[in-house]
């Protein structure tokens, strides 16, 4: 008895009991276009739910009703699309049908459940009936009848949180969403989270890199004591922090825009500016570039821009201002770059677990190509192979 008291205590019971009596509209319809034949409108809903439309309309109903936490939510159990299949349009026929029988059970429970209660106060205060005429068997003015009155209500009050359950567990069960669209779902999804790792990977990189310089750049200012590199110094400071500026901008409108096209992110082309960066933070930076790079398909032109920058933000935060080696060659339908520099006596690039080198990695992966970073000959090295073909 407590569980029912609790269980009527929720909102959405109402809310089903409410998406169970809106049946009740095409029925009262039927009757009065055809009064001794209402089975026939158990046939009638068969075409009806044929109709593609008609499972999207019964399935926003639904999840509105019967389900309002889960409305709108990517993981509801009940679909609210079309349908797509003869196997969706026949679960669609197969849902009417049962909201039908259920509709009927309720309202025979909202309407005559109080009805009896009223008649058996009225009989126990010896009035006749006006529904149950049966009563009338009963002897007049037998009191004991009116705290019956009480049961009728509770019937009707398990009778409607039982009905909302099963209306539920059957609308889950027949317009939830199939297999095809579970799979559409997850595919979203997936899109999704590579998208929000993809802006995590450009912040990281943006930001890294900016500050990285900052660092060193402050740092070999401070330790030279010379005024007119502390102005170089500064001016470089000044102009990475602007870069990095605008690249969060570009970041940060992608947040805002979903539209906004991914050309505005920096290229190869603009592989100088971090070239100039490096060299500001003190760094003897040796490029090398051959090939059309301006032929480089734009999402490896792109994420080649990335990848370049956390390599020199990771020479800078481990290694220092040493002397940097950049080899780029466009080539046999592919982007080659490698990036040296010789190991100092502090740890190794990714040695403390970062995740630049994993986003190399990660990105050149998406592109179906390759990167491989660790110790060589004495130097680290980056080398980077990146298909021109690929697409993102």
């Amino acid at each position: 008895m407590h569980r029912i008291l609790r269980l009527l205590a929720r909102p959405v019971t109402y809310t089903r009991w409410l998406h169970l009596l809106i049946p009740v509209a095409f029925v009262a319809i039927w009757l009065f276009i055809d009064m001794d034949h209402l089975w026939v409108l158990a046939l009638v809903v068969v075409p009806l739910g044929l109709i593609p439309a008609v499972r999207l309309e019964e399935g926003i109903q639904a999840q509105l009703l019967l389900t309002p936490g889960e409305r709108g939510r990517p993981d509801a159990s009940i679909a609210v699309a079309p349908s797509a299949t003869w196997r969706d349009r026949w679960r669609t026929v197969l849902w009417l049908e049962a909201r039908l029988v259920l509709s009927g059970v309720v309202v025979a429970c909202t309407v005559w459940a109080p009805s009896l209660s009223v008649d058996l106060v009225a009989r126990g205060l010896g009035n006749p009936p006006t529904v149950f005429s049966w009563l009338d068997a009963c002897p007049p003015s037998r009191w004991w009848l009116i705290p019956l009155a009480v049961v009728p209500l509770m019937v009707m009050a398990v009778c409607l949180v039982l009905a909302g359950d099963l209306i539920t567990f059957l609308a889950r069960a027949l317009l939830g969403p199939s297999a095809t669209e579970r799979l559409t779902a997850l595919e979203e999804r997936t899109e999704l989270l590579l998208e929000r790792n993809r802006i995590a990977r450009e912040i990281h990189d943006s930001i890294g890199h900016a500050l990285t310089v900052a660092v060193v750049q402050a740092g070999a200012a401070r330790a030279a004591g010379d005024p007119a590199f502390t102005d170089r110094a500064l001016i470089a400071i000044e102009e990475t922090g602007r870069a990095a500026l605008e690249d969060l901008e570009r970041v940060l409108l992608v947040l805002r825009e979903t539209g906004l096209p991914a050309s505005q992110r920096p290229t190869l082309l603009e592989a100088d500016r971090l070239i100039e960066s490096a060299r500001g933070s003190g760094a003897e930076v040796d490029a090398e570039f051959s090939g059309p790079l301006e032929q480089v398909p734009g999402p490896v032109s792109r994420e080649g821009y990335r990848i370049l920058q956390e390599a020199l933000t990771n020479v800078l935060r481990h290694s220092g201002p040493v002397p940097v080696r950049i080899r780029m060659a466009v080539l046999g339908g592919r982007l080659e770059m490698d990036v040296t520099n010789p190991l100092t006596g502090g740890a190794a690039p990714g040695a403390k677990g970062g995740s630049g080198l994993r986003g190399m990695r990660e990105r050149a992966a998406l592109l179906g190509g390759e990167a491989d970073t660790g110790a060589h000959e004495g130097e680290w090295r980056v080398r980077v192979r990146l298909p021109l073909d690929s697409l993102i």
